[in-house]
């Protein structure tokens, strides 16, 4: 009882805050590996976890999700399934290790990127927009990452998405969960066939997820956009510290 407990209020809590920020597996991937489950068996059935927190997020932030400029949603949609099914099928055949060393600095990287984004693309940039050809590689990257690890997804893709010139941070945080979502969902299907899937706690944890993510996108929408800006850098320098205490 104590172990369903435990796993039903990560998740829950995890819907909330990737809905918001990302981070959300810095909760189901302790509270897994707690209860006994293998860490890497433990990131991909968190990550299975949180996929509905993902869409009913994204369904939260309905009424103002908007593609940065130079984008479509039909070119972000290909873009998240082919870097999602990319870094998915990398998990299966690379040790987790080797990337477990670099997350905690690519998560200081992103949200420095997150709380500057907007002065270093007009200092870089003259106030212009990325090519097309460079805002296509960025999310194809990211979503890449996010299928391969998904500690810090939301941090990179708002990072991402500032530096493209979305500057309305609930657009931007519609956008975040819709490209979670599909990478997400790609990347769980790919999980599935390398048997790395632990589905009755999947199949507990995505109810809560699932409340959570509605409810925190709702939530967001009445934040100060001041307020979110800097609760999500601060997200992001926690999650980076507890990588580096981690390792």
């Amino acid at each position: 009882m104590f172990d369903t407990a435990l796993l039903l209020a990560a998740a829950f809590i995890a819907g909330a805050l990737n809905a918001v920020a990302g981070g959300g597996s810095f909760l189901t991937l302790p509270a897994l590996v707690f209860t006994g489950v293998p860490p890497v068996v433990a990131n991909a059935t968190g990550t299975v976890a949180l996929l509905p927190g993902y869409v009913a997020g994204a369904w939260g932030f309905r009424e103002d999700t908007a593609p940065p400029p130079g984008l479509s949603m039909r070119l972000i949609v290909v873009l998240s399934l082919l870097g999602g099914a990319s870094g998915a099928a990398l998990l299966l055949v690379t040790p987790d290790a080797t990337f477990r060393r670099v997350v905690p600095w690519l998560l200081l990287a992103a949200t420095a990127l997150f709380a500057f984004g907007p002065w270093i693309r007009q200092r870089l940039a003259g106030g212009g927009q990325p090519s097309t050809a460079r805002a296509t590689v960025g999310v194809l990257a990211v979503a890449a990452y996010g299928g391969y690890f998904n500690g810090g997804l939301g941090i990179l893709l708002l990072a991402l998405f500032g530096l493209l010139g979305q500057t309305q941070l609930n657009a931007m945080n519609g956008l975040k969960n819709w490209v979670s979502a599909l990478l997400t969902a790609i990347a769980v299907a790919i999980y599935a066939a390398g048997g790395v899937v632990l589905w009755p706690q999947a199949l507990l944890m995505m109810a809560a997820a699932t409340a959570g993510g509605y409810g925190g996108a709702r939530v967001a929408r009445r934040i100060p956009a001041q307020w979110l800006r800097w609760g999500i850098v601060a997200t992001g320098l926690v999650m980076a510290g507890l990588f580096f205490l981690r390792g």
